[in-house]
């Protein structure tokens, strides 16, 4: 089901924005999504740190993944390490085996831009913890509460609107990056 509903969507303007702004700047993009709406848009560098629903992965070795055509996963479908197939996605209890990844990432970061998200999931939410002092933040989300970042901007406005607002400030250099 959740697959079909994957194959079902269009990126949004906020994916596309995000693709957009890889045009002038280095972009890397970490999502707890696991759909591959990012990718559709154009983004190139992105990390999954839940998986991707539209890969599969061995049972044995979570590195080990094949792409899945279509929605369905046929019966009993063996990866070539002789492993049962499952979905490659992280389920409740397992690690986040992106987690390391995205936390090189971020401290490397001139600048984080954290969309629709209420910074209370974890482990995910503690990555803007791994920011270097004096990062600028821009929390892209109509209910945040907001945190006690320094150099914290919130936009209060849907990721549709929102991100299109800062990927065009930013490439005009109007915000500081």
């Amino acid at each position: 089901m959740r697959r079909r509903e994957v194959l079902s969507k269009q990126p949004n303007a906020a994916h596309q924005a995000l693709a957009t702004l890889e045009k002038h700047f280095d972009v890397q993009i970490i999502t707890q999504n696991i759909d591959d709406l990012h990718e559709r848009a154009g983004s190139t560098r992105v990390t999954h740190l839940h998986g991707e629903i539209r890969k599969l992965r061995s049972s044995l070795n979570e590195q080990a993944t094949v792409p899945l055509e279509g929605w369905e996963q046929p019966y009993d479908t063996r990866h070539p390490d002789g492993s049962l197939l499952r979905p490659f996605v992280v389920f409740f209890g397992e690690n986040v085996p992106m987690l390391e990844t995205a936390i090189q990432i971020t401290q490397s970061a001139d600048l984080m831009i954290v969309v629709g998200t209420s910074l209370q999931v974890y482990p995910a939410a503690s990555l803007v913890h791994y920011l270097r002092p004096g990062t600028p933040v821009y929390i892209i989300d109509p209910n945040t509460l907001g945190t006690r970042l320094a150099n914290l901007h919130i936009i209060r406005e849907p990721a549709s609107v929102g991100v299109p607002q800062l990927a065009e400030k930013l490439i005009k250099g109007e915000e500081n990056n």
